[in-house]
C-alpha cells in the first residue's frame, strides 16, 4: 500500500485552506468593524446586540432545511453561490458606507443575507473537506483549520480597527474582496459535487423524513447530546461577551486601535492552542476535557475585568483560548469517525443548531448587560454564568458518556453503529467567542 503524500501537498485541500484563510481575516476585519459601525450610527450597544441576532437567527432557522439541500445538491455550486452572496452583499454595504447613504436596514439586510449564505457554506465546506482530506490526515488537518481561524482571530481585529480609523468604508471594501478570493479558490479546488452514496431514490425522499433520520441518529448518541447541551449554554453566554469588551475599553478610554489589539490576544492564544492541540488533547477525555477548557474559560473572563489598564484585557483572553483548539479537534475527530457520508450536511447542520441555538440572545444579552451594569460588571457576569454551567454539568452523567463514546470507538465502531465516516470534518460544535457580530 502506497503511503499517503503529506498534507501539504493535498492541492484542493490547501486551496480551501487558502481561501478560508482570506475570508476568515476579511470577516475578522469586519468582526471589530461591524459594531463601531452601528455603535457609530445608533449610539446603542443593545441595538449592536440586537442587529447581530438578526443573522444568526436566520441562520439558525436556514440551517436545517441547508444541510438536507447540501445533502442534496451540487455540494461545489452552494460553495460558490455562497461566497458570491457574501461577495455581494458586502459590496453593497461598502457602496452604502461610500457614499454616507448607510442605514440600519442596510446593515439588517446584510446579516440576513449572510446568515442565510453561512447556513449552506458551512456544511457544503465540512463535506469538502471530509471529501479531500485522506482519514489518516484528517487530526492535522482539523488542527491546520484551528490555525487558520485563530491566525486571523491575531490579526484581523488590530487592522480592522486601523482600517476602520482610516475610514469606515476600507474594512468592509476589504471583506467583500476576500469572499471574492475565496470563491476563487472554492472553483480552482474542484471538490466533489455530491455526497459519495446519494442515489435517485435519496433525492425522492421527503425533506422531513431527511431531517428526521439525521435527528434519530443524533437522538441515539447519548454522548454527544450531552456534550450538544453543554455546549448550548456555554456558546449562549461566551459569545455575550464581545461588545462588553468593546464598551470596558472605551469607558477606559481606548480607541478602536487598541479595541482591536486586545481582541487580537484571543487570536493569539488560539494560535498557539493550535500548534499545542495534540498534547493538550491527550491530557483528558472528550467530556472532562470540555469541562476544564470551559471552567478555565469563565476564570480568565471574569479577570478581564481587573482594573489593570485598557490593555489588560487581552492577557486573560489570551489565556483563555489556548486550550480551545485542542477541545475542537478532538470533538471533531470524534464525530468524523462517528457521521456517515449520506448525512454529513444534514448532521453538520444539526451539530450547530443544537450547539448554537441559543446563540441569538448573545449578542443582545451581551448588548443590554453593557448598557445597564458596564462593560466590566457585565463580563463579571458572563464568567459567572459559565462557571455555573460547568459546575451543572459537573455533577450529571451526560458528559461521562461522552467520554465512554471516545474510548470506545478509539478502537472502532460497535456492531450495530452507523458506518464510519471516511475522512473529512464534522463541524464544530464549541465556538467561544467565534460569532462575528453582524458577519458571519
Amino acid at each position: 500500500m502506497s503511503e499517503l503524500p503529506p498534507l501539504r501537498r493535498n492541492f484542493r485541500f490547501q486551496t480551501l485552506w487558502i481561501g478560508a484563510a482570506t475570508s476568515e481575516l476579511g470577516t475578522t476585519l469586519t468582526w471589530l468593524a461591524f459594531p463601531l459601525l452601528i455603535l457609530a450610527v445608533t449610539g446603542s450597544p443593545a441595538v449592536a446586540g440586537l442587529i447581530s441576532a438578526f443573522r444568526i437567527t436566520t441562520n439558525l432557522l436556514v440551517s436545517l432545511p441547508a444541510g438536507v439541500w447540501v445533502d442534496r445538491w451540487d455540494r461545489r455550486r452552494i460553495l460558490i453561490v455562497s461566497e458570491a452572496v457574501r461577495f455581494g452583499s458586502l459590496t453593497a454595504l461598502t457602496l452604502a458606507i461610500f457614499t454616507d447613504q448607510v442605514a440600519i436596514w442596510h446593515i439588517v439586510v446584510v446579516a440576513v443575507a449572510n446568515g442565510t449564505a453561512d447556513a449552506f457554506f458551512n456544511p457544503a465546506r465540512a463535506a469538502a473537506i471530509r471529501a479531500v482530506v485522506a482519514p489518516e490526515q484528517r487530526a492535522s488537518a482539523y488542527a491546520q483549520e484551528e490555525a487558520r481561524s485563530h491566525a486571523a482571530s491575531l490579526a484581523g481585529p488590530p487592522l480592522g480597527g486601523v482600517l476602520f480609523a482610516l475610514g469606515r468604508v476600507v474594512p468592509f471594501a476589504v471583506d467583500a474582496l476576500t469572499y471574492l478570493i475565496s470563491m476563487v479558490c472554492v472553483i480552482l479546488a474542484k471538490v466533489p459535487r455530491h455526497p459519495e452514496t446519494a442515489t435517485d431514490q435519496r433525492q425522492k425522499t421527503r425533506m422531513r423524513a431527511d431531517i428526521a433520520e439525521a435527528g434519530g441518529w443524533l437522538w441515539r448518541q447519548r454522548g454527544l447530546r450531552a456534550g450538544l447541551a453543554f455546549s448550548l449554554v456555554s456558546n449562549l453566554v461566551a459569545n455575550a461577551l464581545l461588545l462588553p469588551v468593546i464598551v470596558m475599553i472605551e469607558a477606559g478610554g481606548g480607541d478602536s486601535a487598541v479595541t482591536g489589539l486586545v481582541l487580537a490576544g484571543m487570536g493569539l492564544g488560539g494560535l498557539l492552542g493550535a500548534m499545542v492541540s495534540a498534547r493538550i488533547g491527550a491530557l483528558l477525555p472528550p467530556g472532562r476535557l470540555m469541562l476544564a477548557v470551559v471552567g478555565f474559560f469563565a476564570l480568565m473572563v471574569c479577570a478581564t475585568a481587573l482594573p489593570f489598564g485598557a490593555y489588560w484585557p487581552a492577557v486573560p483572553l489570551f489565556l483563555a483560548m489556548v486550550a480551545v483548539p485542542a477541545l475542537n479537534v478532538a470533538l471533531q475527530v470524534l464525530v468524523a469517525a462517528l457521521v456517515p457520508d449520506a448525512m454529513m450536511g444534514r448532521l453538520t447542520s444539526f451539530f450547530g443548531t443544537a450547539s448554537m441555538g441559543l446563540t441569538p440572545l448573545a449578542p443582545l444579552v451581551g448588548g443590554v448587560l453593557a448598557q445597564y451594569v458596564g462593560g466590566a460588571g457585565a463580563l463579571v457576569i458572563i464568567g459567572g454564568l459559565l462557571a455555573l454551567n460547568v459546575v451543572l454539568a459537573a455533577m450529571g452523567p451526560g458528559l461521562r458518556s461522552l467520554d465512554i463514546i471516545a474510548s470506545t470507538h478509539a478502537g472502532g465502531p460497535e456492531p450495530g453503529d452507523p458506518e464510519p465516516a471516511r475522512n473529512g470534518s464534522a463541524g464544530d460544535p464549541v465556538q467561544l467567542d467565534r460569532e462575528p457580530v453582524g458577519e458571519r
